[in-house]
């Protein structure tokens, strides 16, 4: 077995060759040095792992998709933007992961999306590759009719890259019903073919139930799995989150539903804060004002008396038990961090995908909390996407009760694999090095099997 100095050295020399092969991407730079960082340990007495360089190919894409995307606005002006599919990795199963529209997406983003994806998928026990697609397109100031052509536009190179048992996208930031709509429509309208190329569908056209809610709700079931865990439960804590779109409304629903009291919100303009909590009701009017008017959440601040709306700010600041970041990647970074800590938070639980920097990662695991990262925490969303598969193979429909009771059980799966790879042997868990460990050993068995491919 290699010493721990040896380890180190094989560590920072991967991670000199990664930033060499793919300078200028920070994301995903980031993403595969938190992962080797618990993995080159666990390697040092594994040695087929090694020999094999399964961690240099899961580090490499199977390929990267990019192409123009060409479309009209609604005064007839031309409009280019960049669309990417990174494939990063199929051992398991077909590519399986979102398409993110929004003027931050770039291919290191989407890499490091991907790359988080491939462990993601495996944390849920679901025969799921993983993959990651999308464009710097932002929809947030488009009519439905330029979004309606930007998405023809988009799958009429994307069609011929995906397929049921190829790569099945799903839905993302500012890819919800309305654009996966747009996107499965052209899709048919090319191939004319009705297949399970996509999740996130409707109901009305082969979509699931519960996929709107799976990734929030998933996420407070692993909160919930963690506090049982410690011999604790969710009622009565307060919880900031972070983003007021699906992920964080629903969410939000889930801990109001289990007795927590939630008590902000944001959007890209800044936080709101209520100190007599968002009950259901207040929630409603959130989503209404999100998902129909389209408004900005500091109007919530003029209709509820008692709360108030921090411009250009984010919630980590505020007193609470459990924060749950929904937004974005990197939203918490080691200022907000210390802030979170210094006020005694007991779990952070991403519902986005890695939203905490590096520097934040490392003082929440250094503190010992309660800290679940993204690829285990909001697996619900691409579980019920996978359930979503197998209703569309076998041309049936699963009730709300059944969909809730597997996501459940998904979920808690998800966490007893993370305590198996990250107990420390003195009552704590590491669930970081855990949900990597465990991610990372299922599509490292499936490429042992296949060779040097």
């Amino acid at each position: 077995m290699a010493s721990k100095a040896d380890q180190q050295v094989d560590l920072d020399t991967f991670i000199s060759g990664v930033e060499k092969r793919n300078p200028g991407q920070g994301e995903f730079v980031q993403a595969v040095r938190e992962v080797s960082a618990d993995i080159f340990p666990w390697l040092a007495e594994r040695g087929e792992y090694h020999d094999a360089q399964i961690m240099r190919r899961l580090a490499e894409p199977d390929r990267i998709v990019s192409f123009r995307v060409c479309w009209q606005d609604d005064e007839g002006r031309v409009r280019v933007e960049r669309g990417w599919r990174v494939q990063n990795n199929n051992a398991i199963g077909p590519y399986k992961g979102g398409l993110r529209f929004d003027e931050s997406v770039t291919e290191s983003v989407l890499k490091f999306l991907a790359f988080e994806q491939t462990f993601k998928n495996s944390l849920t026990g679901l025969p799921l590759g993983g993959g990651k697609g999308g464009s710097n397109f932002n929809p947030k100031d488009k009519s439905d009719e330029e979004i309606m052509r930007f998405c023809q536009s988009f799958m009429t190179e994307l069609y011929r890259h995906i397929g049921p048992n190829m790569d099945v996208p799903a839905g993302d930031m500012g890819v919800g019903s309305r654009e996966i709509g747009y996107l499965f429509g052209q899709y048919k309208r090319i191939t004319g073919r009705w297949e399970g190329v996509m999740t996130g569908k409707a109901i009305e056209y082969g979509g699931s139930k519960m996929r709107p809610e799976a990734t929030g709700y998933g996420a407070v079931e692993f909160a919930c799995n963690m506090l049982h865990h410690r011999d604790d439960t969710l009622e009565g804590k307060t919880v900031l989150i972070s983003g007021s779109g699906n992920v964080a409304l629903h969410a939000a629903a889930k801990v109001i539903a289990k007795g927590g009291t939630v008590l902000t919100l944001s959007d890209s303009d800044g936080f709101i804060h209520d100190p007599d909590g968002i009950d259901a009701d207040k929630l409603d009017w959130i989503r209404d004002l999100k998902l129909e008017r389209r408004g900005r959440i500091g109007e919530y601040a003029d209709e509820y008396r008692g709360a108030s709306f921090q411009e250009c700010d984010t919630p980590w600041r505020v007193d609470a038990d459990i924060a749950m970041p929904c937004a974005t990647q990197n939203e918490i970074d080691g200022d907000a961090a210390r802030a979170l800590l210094g006020n005694g938070i007991l779990a952070v639980v991403e519902g986005a995908n890695m939203p905490a920097t590096a520097q934040a990662s490392r003082a929440f695991r250094e503190a010992g909390i309660l800290y679940a990262p993204g690829k285990a925490a909001n697996a619900g969303g691409v579980a019920v996407s996978g359930l979503e598969m197998s209703q569309n193979a076998e041309r049936i429909s699963w009730e709300n009760d059944k969909l809730d009771r597997m996501l459940a059980d998904l979920m808690r799966d998800i966490h007893e694999r993370c305590v198996e790879h990250g107990a420390d042997g003195e009552g704590g868990v590491d669930y970081v090095k855990g949900a990597n460990i465990a991610g990372f050993r299922k599509v490292a068995d499936a490429m042992l099997a296949f060779g040097v491919v």
